[in-house]
């Protein structure tokens, strides 16, 4: 007993060591990009910045917010975000049903067409005239439609669904209930963890995309996405500083040099603007993350 004991205490040292860097490791790069998104931009290119700003200020932060295009990408990434999630995790999780069930004869031949397209692509002009042909482009559904039903995330979720306990579909069944009820009311809220993972995965890469804006609407300013208009503030911001460098003629260099933004400081700024509102949305979903939710709903 007493070595057992000697034993878990060194355990238990190693693993919260262990532990501990982990979690070092893992956050450092975040605290280090906020520290360098609040630190002045000429001081930056110095370097030696890692958990505090040495330089404190808000012009990184004036820079992404004073264009006001800003703030309507930010609205039409939040719709086209929510819209790709709740349609695409809806007609996912309905396919991936449909390709789980035993009766249905060509599941297996379906299921390949699916796994095909996640190796072979058309390619970008193909795809390009196929988006045109269709009437999507300068059209918000261009954000939607080309992306609802995603191969990979359809066999995560049928693969799941086939994971539970055929006595429920069974039973729903034997009291007269339709598949498509037996869908809605049994299978989606017993896929609650797979879905939330799933809709994760869809809504951070709706929120990140900005090169299908950069094809399909780039000439429609009111359907530029945040990503997009943050892309093309950080292309334009080596210009701007060098512009303004000029501008100053070294009268006021010290007080100019303060108000440059360089790229390295705003694509900091950036980084924290847009991975905010999945931080904030990330902690709800994460209680859904733990499978095991229908164990010892029925015993077989």
């Amino acid at each position: 007993m007493k070595k057992r004991k000697t034993f878990d205490i060194i355990f238990d040292i190693l693993n919260y060591t262990f532990m501990i860097i982990l979690v070092i490791f893992s956050l450092y790069p975040f605290i280090n990009t906020i520290a360098v998104s609040f630190n002045a931009g000429m001081d930056t290119i110095k370097g030696g910045i890692y958990i505090w700003p040495r330089v404190w200020t808000l012009e990184n932060y004036k820079a992404v917010f004073e264009s006001g295009t800003v703030f309507h990408a930010f609205f039409v990434s939040v719709a086209r975000t929510l819209l790709s999630v709740s349609l695409g995790l809806f007609l996912t999780s309905l396919i991936a049903y449909v390709l789980s069930r035993k009766e249905f004869i060509f599941r297996k031949q379906i299921t390949a067409v699916f796994v095909f397209t996640m190796y072979f692509n058309a390619g970008l002009i193909p795809n390009y005239f196929l988006i045109k042909n269709l009437g999507l482009i300068n059209n918000f559904a261009v954000y939607v439609i080309p992306g609802l039903v995603n191969a990979f995330n359809m066999i995560v979720i049928r693969t799941y669904i086939r994971g539970l306990p055929e006595s429920l579909v069974e039973s729903a069944k034997i009291d007269g209930a339709s598949e498509f009820k037996i869908f809605l009311r049994i299978i989606l809220p017993l896929c609650k963890p797979v879905l939330a993972t799933v809709g994760l995965f869809i809504a951070v890469g709706s929120w990140n995309s900005w090169f299908d804006t950069f094809l399909y609407a780039s000439s429609r300013q009111n359907l530029s996405t945040l990503q997009y208009e943050l892309m093309k503030l950080l292309s334009a911001s080596m210009m701007k500083n060098a512009s303004s460098a000029m501008a100053a003629g070294g009268v006021n260099a010290q007080e100019m040099s303060a108000k440059l933004v360089t790229p390295v400081s705003l694509r900091a700024a950036i980084t924290i603007v847009a991975a905010t509102p999945i931080l904030l949305v990330y902690p709800f979903l994460q209680k859904h993350f733990v499978t095991g939710l229908v164990v010892g709903s029925v015993k077989e």
